[in-house]
């Protein structure tokens, strides 16, 4: 799965996904609730990135001591809004208004879908952010700030 970023604009993004064959809907089924679980863990906050106690202290977490004061008093980082899946051919989309998720979204998108790419259906690219000439895009209708 090649990966590419575009111009990204956080509260107005579109992720584009090109397969090798078109997905049938069992597999469109999946991306769906896959791309719906990464909206519900940013919508609460699991993409903050000042947060990330486990990850900074490494292999060894037993008997770690976790800051709780450190999660309390860290900005927010909350995903504003995600619309449908769209399916075209061998292309899909989807709009993203980030808010304020941090760019770790991003990578834990990445690493599901590369996985989803290996086991279930294959992926020729993912790109971030931009627009396809063979399919245009408009201003979404959730977006809170227009073009």
């Amino acid at each position: 799965m090649n990966v590419s970023f575009r111009e990204v604009d956080p509260f107005n993004c579109w992720i584009w996904i090109k397969f090798f064959e078109v997905p049938n809907q069992p597999e469109k089924n999946y991306l769906d609730g896959l791309f719906d679980s990464w909206y519900v863990l940013g919508r609460l906050g699991g993409f903050n990135s000042e947060n990330l106690q486990t990850h900074e202290e490494g292999a060894e977490l037993s008997w770690m001591s976790y800051d709780n004061e450190l999660s309390k008093s860290s900005m927010p980082s909350l995903m504003h809004n995600l619309g449908q899946l769209e399916y075209q051919n061998l292309w899909s989309r989807c709009w993203v208004d980030f808010g304020t998720a941090d760019p770790i979204s991003f990578d834990i998108l990445i690493n599901a879908l590369h996985q989803v790419s290996v086991d279930y259906v294959k992926i020729e690219e993912l790109i971030i952010g931009g627009e396809n000439s063979d399919w245009l895009v408009e201003d979404h209708p959730d977006s809170i700030f227009s073009n």
